[in-house]
C-alpha cells in the first residue's frame, strides 16, 4: 500500500511539474507577441528571431552545463536516474520498510525541464530592452553566457542553496523568482543599454523625449494575456509537488493571489497613467498588469487575496513612475522591461519582508548580490563583444529597419512602401 502511495505521488509531481513547465514555456510566445507589438514594424522579424533563438539557446545551454553550475546535476552525457534528489529504488524501499513522508518526489527530467524554462524567461527579458538597435548574432552570443554561465551561478547561490565563491550563503527568500530571474534579466538588459545606446530619435537635441509607438497593439495585448496565463506555471510550479492536502491548498492560494495581483497591477497602472496623462494608454495598463506578476512572484502564498492585489497595486504604480524616469535619464527600453522586471522585482523582493516575514538585511544582500554579479559580468560581455564584432547596428540599417539587414525578410511586406 505503501509503495502505491510513493508511486501515485511521484506521478501527480511529475505530471505537475512537467504541466507548470509547459505553462512556463508558453511565457516565450507571450514575451515574442508582447515585443512584437511595441516594436514598429521594420524590426517585427528580426524581434520574432531573436525570441525564438534564445530560448533554443538557453535549453541547450541550460542542458550542456547550466543546470549543473546550479544544482550539480548534469544532463548532456547521462541522464540522471533520480527523484527529487532521492534515489528510486532506495525511495520505494524506505515507503515499503517505513511508509511514505509526503515528501516532494519526482523526476528528474521533469526538474531540468520545469528549470531551463526559467532560464529562457530570464533572457526573454533582455530582448526587449535591446530592441530596435542590436545586431542578431551579438544579441544570441550574449544569451550563450547569459543562459550558460550567469544565470546558473546566481541561481545556484539562491535557489541551489550553494555559498557565494565558497565565502558566505544568503539568507534570501523568493519563492519564485522576482530577483533571481526578473531582477536579474533586467540588470543584464539595463548593462546592454547602457553600451548600446538609445535609439535615433528618442530623445531630441534639448532633452525632450520622443514617443515611438509599436506597430501592432492587439499583439501586444495578446502577449500580455499569454504571459498572465504563463505565469500560474510559473508561481504555481513553484510549490514543487502537489500531493497532500496542505500544499493543494497553497497552489490554489498561489494561483489566486497571481491572478490577483495581475488585476491590481493593471487597474493601478491605469489610474495613475490617467492621472497623469489624462487618456487611458494601453501600453502602461499591460505594463501593470505584468508588473503586478512581478511583484508577487516573491511570495504568491503567504499573502490574503487582497494583500496580493495591493502588492500588485504597488507593483502597477512604480512601473509607471519608473517607465518615466528611465526616459528622463536618457535610457531607452521600447517594452519597459527594466521597469517591470527591474524596478519592481526589486520592490517584489522587499514586500516578502512584510508577506512573509523574510529579514530586511538578508533581502537587501541577496537582491545586492544578484544585482552585482549579473550587472557586472553582463557589462563586461557586451563591452567584449562590442569590441570584437559590434553590437550596434548602423545608423543607415537602423532607419531602414533591422528585418532586411539582420533577418532578410519583411514581417509585413504587403504594406511596405516600394
Amino acid at each position: 500500500m505503501e509503495n502505491q502511495i510513493f508511486e501515485l505521488q511521484y506521478a501527480i509531481d511529475t505530471f505537475y511539474f512537467l504541466i507548470c513547465g509547459a505553462l512556463v514555456m508558453w511565457m516565450a510566445a507571450g514575451f515574442a507577441m508582447l515585443e512584437a507589438g511595441l516594436v514598429r514594424a521594420k524590426n517585427t522579424t528580426e524581434i520574432l528571431t531573436k525570441n525564438v533563438a534564445l530560448f533554443a539557446i538557453a535549453c541547450t545551454m541550460y542542458l550542456v552545463c547550466g543546470y549543473e553550475f546550479m544544482y550539480g546535476g548534469g544532463y548532456f552525457l547521462s541522464g540522471i536516474e533520480t527523484t527529487g534528489g532521492v534515489d528510486v529504488a532506495a525511495a520505494l524501499a524506505a515507503s515499503a520498510e517505513n511508509g511514505f513522508d509526503g515528501d516532494s518526489v519526482y523526476s528528474g527530467a521533469s526538474d531540468f525541464f520545469f528549470q531551463v524554462v526559467f532560464v529562457a524567461t530570464c533572457m526573454s527579458i533582455v530582448s526587449g530592452a535591446v530592441a530596435e538597435r542590436m545586431k542578431l548574432w551579438a544579441f544570441l552570443a550574449f544569451a550563450v553566457v547569459m543562459t550558460g554561465v550567469i544565470y546558473p551561478l546566481e541561481g545556484g547561490w539562491t535557489w541551489g542553496g550553494n555559498s557565494v565563491f565558497g565565502m558566505f550563503e544568503l539568507d534570501y527568500s523568493d519563492y519564485a523568482g522576482s530577483g533571481i530571474v526578473h531582477m536579474a534579466g533586467a540588470a543584464a538588459a539595463l548593462a546592454g543599454v547602457l553600451v548600446l545606446g538609445p535609439r535615433k530619435g528618442k530623445f531630441g537635441p534639448n532633452g525632450e523625449v520622443n514617443a515611438i509607438p509599436g506597430a501592432n497593439l492587439p499583439l501586444a495585448t495578446l502577449g500580455t494575456f499569454i504571459l498572465w496565463m504563463g505565469w500560474f506555471g510559473f508561481n504555481g510550479g513553484s510549490t514543487l509537488k502537489l500531493g497532500g492536502i496542505e500544499v493543494a491548498n497553497e497552489v490554489a492560494n498561489v494561483f489566486m493571489n497571481t491572478n490577483a495581483a495581475a488585476a491590481g497591477g493593471l487597474i493601478a497602472a491605469l489610474l495613475v497613467a490617467r492621472v497623469l496623462f489624462g487618456k487611458a494608454d494601453l501600453t502602461m495598463s499591460l505594463n501593470g498588469a505584468l508588473a503586478g506578476l512581478v511583484a508577487i512572484t516573491a511570495d504568491p502564498a503567504s499573502p490574503s487575496a487582497l494583500g496580493a492585489t495591493i502588492v500588485g497595486a504597488i507593483g502597477g504604480t512604480l512601473v509607471v513612475f519608473s517607465i518615466l524616469t528611465l526616459d528622463k535619464l536618457k535610457i531607452d527600453d521600447p517594452v519597459g522591461a527594466i521597469s517591470v522586471h527591474g524596478v519592481v522585482g526589486i520592490f517584489g523582493v522587499l514586500a516578502v519582508c512584510v508577506t512573509g516575514g523574510a529579514s530586511v538585511g538578508g533581502q537587501l544582500v541577496g537582491l545586492l548580490t544578484i544585482f552585482v554579479w549579473v550587472f557586472v559580468t553582463s557589462l563586461i560581455v557586451w563591452l567584449a563583444l562590442k569590441a570584437i564584432m559590434g553590437i550596434r547596428v548602423s545608423e543607415e540599417e537602423e532607419y531602414e529597419g533591422v528585418d532586411i539587414s539582420e533577418c532578410g525578410m519583411e514581417a509585413y511586406p504587403e504594406f511596405t512602401n516600394k
